[in-house]
């Protein structure tokens, strides 16, 4: 990625410190960031912050000697915009058209060949009020790329949606704005610039309707206990959330232990593997999907039969003593990944699979997901290692990987879900699971510590499941 110019606004919220860790990274990938800050903003975050992480001197009053004319120059100076953290009152002052600050008066010079990101920080009452909604629905609009919120506890102690992403998330996003595919990529909805600055609106695109699995599986022993593994669904809860707020029409597939669907999402369940494989079935063979995500935790095995003092019983059924001898015998389930595609009513369907590893090196690392991408056909695979997950520190690293061997490194759930949520918006599917050979990494080193996402760590599960430990 070239170096670019960034002009990078702060307004008042508490979330500016999540800002200038955006900053400092930005500076770090060599990127020139010029920051502007409201008087609320420096309530927040000193102006010796700012100038200490990108060696230039902070903008804030229009009426400074001798800049009377920066809401004209920056403008033309930046390569792409970013207001973060964005507070109700400058969501709202930006989509009146306001301009009795800085903030507002870049906001009207905006050359709208150029990207202008948005990433939101506010109270859950705030964010839900209809004047905040009606205000960010405008500037979506207008071609403001308006970021995904989290669900969480804010500052003042309530708990919902409206806290602002994590940085590694918004890295994400200002980095894809830069990609050289991303020419004149904001523009009023609907329309595409080309490259020689030419505005054109093409036909809508359909909604997007994504499949999420999550969770585990459950092989019935006798009727009482189960094979089973330790996940959760919280990163598949997620990843729903993530692709609803992205505009998605999701409906997430769970284990009926597992972390319930979000406010918006479609929820079904399941209990065993036929269970699964049924639904998995019933709702692609049924109705059109775009993409399935396929993060459930998917028992390799299954109880085939058992034998009690030696003689033969069924599995499922009764309950077994505890002084009896027990041997349990197991046959390997298929691989439900292989099958998405053709049970599909969507020849188009993308699929994104997830690999599991224990205490992997890279080289078996690199095999597994090799081998996956050869037997499932997959678009991408997300891999994580399961020594590497730790529940202490909430730290969830994993690796997406493309299947023209091309991978982005990522430290955290929400960074995740946001980096799957990117690839189910682009349009153009590459060819479906090609082995990525020689697996280059084009990483996006999404090193140093982040907040607590929105979700907790899960535990570390048996690692004879299908998928990955923390779904």
């Amino acid at each position: 990625m070239c170096a670019a110019k960034i002009l990078f606004e702060l307004t008042g919220s508490i979330a500016a410190w999540k800002a200038c860790a955006v900053i400092s990274r930005l500076v770090q990938d060599g990127h020139e960031v010029q920051t502007i800050a409201t008087a609320a903003a420096l309530q927040f975050i000193g102006p010796a912050t700012l100038e200490g992480l990108t060696g230039r001197r902070v903008r804030s009053d229009m009426w400074d000697r001798g800049t009377a004319m920066d809401h004209i120059n920056l403008v033309k100076w930046a390569d792409v915009v970013v207001v973060c953290p964005a507070t109700a009152n400058t969501i709202n002052k930006l989509a009146a058209g306001l301009a009795d600050d800085l903030v507002g008066a870049l906001f009207l010079a905006h050359d709208w060949k150029k990207p202008f990101l948005l990433a939101p920080a506010m109270n859950p009452a705030m964010w839900a009020h209809p004047a905040t909604r009606a205000g960010v629905e405008k500037l979506r609009g207008w071609g403001v790329k308006i970021l995904p919120v989290a669900r969480g506890r804010l500052a003042c102690g309530d708990e919902g949606e409206g806290r602002m992403i994590e940085p590694e998330e918004i890295l994400a996003a200002i980095r894809e704005s830069l990609a050289p595919s991303a020419v004149g990529r904001v523009t009023p909805r609907g329309a595409s610039v080309d490259v020689a600055g030419s505005v054109t609106r093409p036909t809508a695109k359909p909604h997007r309707r994504v499949l999420v699995t999550a969770g585990g599986t459950e092989e019935p022993i006798d009727g009482v206990r189960t094979l089973t593994n330790f996940s959760t669904g919280r990163t598949g809860a997620l990843l729903a959330e993530h692709l609803r707020a992205w505009g998605c029409d999701v409906t997430l597939l769970r284990a009926h232990r597992a972390t319930p669907p979000p406010a918006g999402v479609r929820g079904e369940t399941f209990v065993t593997f036929a269970d699964l494989r049924g639904a998995l079935e019933r709702l692609l063979g049924g109705e059109h999907f775009d993409a399935v995500v396929h993060a459930a935790a998917v028992s390799d095995y299954a109880v085939a039969g058992l034998r009690v003092n030696g003689q033969p019983l069924p599995p499922g059924a009764g309950k077994l003593g505890t002084e009896q001898k027990i041997a349990i015998e197991l046959a390997p389930n298929p691989k439900l990944v292989d099958h998405l595609r053709a049970w599909s009513r969507n020849p188009e369907l993308r699929v994104i699979a997830f690999k599991l590893t224990r205490e992997a090196d890279a080289a078996a690392a690199r095999a597994a997901v090799e081998k996956l991408f050869a037997h499932s056909r997959a678009d991408a695979v997300v891999h994580n290692d399961l020594a590497a997950v730790d529940a202490a520190t909430g730290r969830f690293p994993a690796t997406l990987w493309r299947a023209d061997g091309t991978s982005t490194a990522l430290e955290s759930r929400e960074a995740l879900a946001h980096a799957i949520a990117t690839l189910i918006a682009d349009n153009e599917r590459g060819g479906a699971g090609a082995p990525p050979s020689t697996l280059t990494r084009e990483r996006r080193s999404q090193e140093g510590p982040a907040p607590a996402g929105p979700c907790a760590p899960d535990e570390a599960r048996d690692p004879r499941a299908e998928h990955s430990p923390n779904h």
